[in-house]
């Protein structure tokens, strides 16, 4: 094999086959300003998955009463015992191994790989007659491809992956599931293992073993295991192998067990993380509505994947984001913004910003779903990288909205808060938030509203900020504010607002704001509303 590029890695090390598997971790995205509207990308921090610390730490399942001295031997017994031919000594040399390196935050790998155990470990998952062997090499071989990139490919250039796979057709289950783990391991190292542990042939008997009847625990790595195979964006996995995968990730999406679910979902948002093409692969597999409906899960850990998801298929074209609609998300994407984690209310908040990216239809039901009223509160209430996402849905509505939404968005009280975010310190989100106050300000303009809507940014602050953004370092902030101003907020127009006491708007039963300076058929009775 070539070199092996070093990536960001995601491995878990093996302890003991009865610990859980550990709760995946998502960074929030940095995103991109387009000139208009923004679909969001992702940038994955991955992690690696190291073990606890355990004290009692059992052996093979079969043979754990033999394994009880490997625990006092040292590195240089450990060698002398692998190499010296003996079936006994070498299962104890074996173990011994496997607890070493499954204790403590630096494991001596290295050593390990120096003495050149790695190849006597490979040659023992071929030991048919002893699955106490093949199953102690295979958890061995699993903690040391938790390492660095340059000691998992030590394990793969030993010939590992075709030993292991083989392990998958074991008669023995405890031998099969630690093979599985090793894989994940392995294929969890970056693009060019994943490829490699997939050409080598794993999915033809991996795939078939993903069924109902098999063991939590087994299916507890097999998603995880599929969530690295899926992993990676240079290059993506192949097409071939992502078809191959799906129908299995739609199974296990269904489980009841939280860590599957979780591992399983994540397996899906890493899919859907690109192109329309890889995002129609997940779609025609038919699992958005189970995803939409894991949304209410009462786990965050499911949440998280889960919403991830949502969140990129709505980056999609507008078929792609109407399947979401259609399995009821936007009830499920409210709920989840008046959720306690900030990060579940951010996610949300940018998945709805992908929505207000589309047609007035689709934004249509951001407002028929109850949507846009916690949206507000976010976006007035919320933590600033929440309110950031919320900023981004206001303005995508403005964009991509008709007159009447736009005007309901007033209504609801979004024009405040998108005020007082003028004065953050980033430049991004004061170019999002002025191209929203100027497209609403352009929709006002066109249905008569304009003084209303100019008092309303003056009441609350907002047009002493856009005079001050006039001396901004931004030329596009610089920009928009003079042109903002210049149009609408002429020395002869803002005289005229302070002198005529109707341009307020007056106030409906339900708090709403009825413009009501011009002509019924522009301000319906009662204030806008569908």
């Amino acid at each position: 094999m070539d070199a092996v590029e070093v990536q960001e890695t995601v491995k878990m090390q093996s302890e003991d086959n009865s610990s859980g598997l550990k709760d995946s971790e998502n960074k929030g995205r940095d995103v991109e300003v387009t000139v208009e509207i923004r679909k969001a990308k992702k940038e994955d921090h991955l992690l690696k998955r190291p073990n606890c610390v355990v004290d009692d730490d059992t052996g093979s399942p079969l043979q754990e009463q033999e394994c009880m001295a490997a625990d006092i031997m040292a590195i240089e017994d450990i060698v002398k015992g692998i190499n010296g031919g003996d079936e006994k000594e070498e299962i104890l040399a074996t173990s011994a191994i496997r607890k070493t390196l499954s204790r403590g935050t630096n494991p001596p790998i290295e050593p390990f790989i120096n003495a050149n155990v790695v190849t006597k470990l490979v040659e023992f998952l071929s030991r048919v007659s002893n699955p106490d062997l093949q199953f102690e090499s295979a958890w061995a071989l699993t903690n040391i491809a938790s390492g660095t990139s340059d000691q998992t490919y030590a394990v793969v250039s030993a010939g590992a992956v075709a030993g292991l796979i083989s392990l998958l057709g074991s008669p023995h289950p405890f031998v099969a599931e630690q093979a599985v783990w090793a894989l994940g391991n392995i294929a969890g190292d970056g693009a060019k293992l994943r490829d490699f542990v997939i050409e080598q042939g794993v999915l033809e008997p991996l795939l078939p073993l993903i069924k109902p009847d098999a063991s939590v625990l087994f299916l507890r790595y097999a998603a995880w295991t599929l969530s690295n195979m899926c992993r990676h964006k240079n290059p993506f996995p192949s097409v071939s192998a992502v078809r191959q995968l799906l129908p299995a990730l739609a199974q296990l999406i269904h489980n009841d067990d939280k860590d599957i679910l979780a591992d399983a979902c994540f397996a899906v948002s890493y899919l859907t993380d690109g192109p329309n093409e890889r995002i129609q692969e997940v779609v025609d597999a038919g699992v958005v509505p189970r995803l939409v409906a894991l949304l209410d899960h009462t786990e965050v850990s499911v949440i998280t994947p889960s919403l991830r998801t949502i969140g990129n298929i709505v980056t999609g074209s507008e078929v792609q984001t109407d399947s979401v609609l259609a399995a009821g998300a936007c009830p499920l994407l409210a709920k989840l913004l008046e959720h306690y984690k900030m990060n579940i209310i951010k996610e949300a908040a940018w998945a709805i910003s992908n929505i207000a990216a589309g047609n007035s239809v689709q934004i249509e039901a951001l407002f028929s779903n109850n949507v846009i009223r916690p949206l507000v509160e976010v976006l007035a209430n919320g933590d600033f990288k929440s309110q950031k996402e919320a900023a981004w849905a206001i303005t995508n509505i403005t964009l991509g909205g008709n007159d009447e939404q736009i005007a309901l968005l007033c209504q609801f009280g979004a024009i405040a808060p998108l005020c007082n975010l003028l004065e953050a310190k980033e430049t991004k989100i004061i170019s999002v938030v002025l191209d929203g106050l100027e497209n609403i300000l352009v929709a006002a303009e066109k249905m008569g509203e304009l003084k209303n809507i100019s008092l309303l940014l003056e009441e609350c602050g907002g047009l002493d900020r856009i005079e001050v953004l006039q001396s901004h370092d931004n030329y596009d902030i610089y920009h928009t504010s003079y042109t903002i101003l210049e149009q609408f907020f002429s020395a002869e127009e803002v005289k005229e607002g302070d002198e005529d006491s109707e341009l307020v708007p007056s106030t409906s039963q339900s708090g709403n704001y009825v413009f009501n300076d011009e002509p019924a058929a522009q301000a319906p009775e009662g204030g806008f509303s569908f």
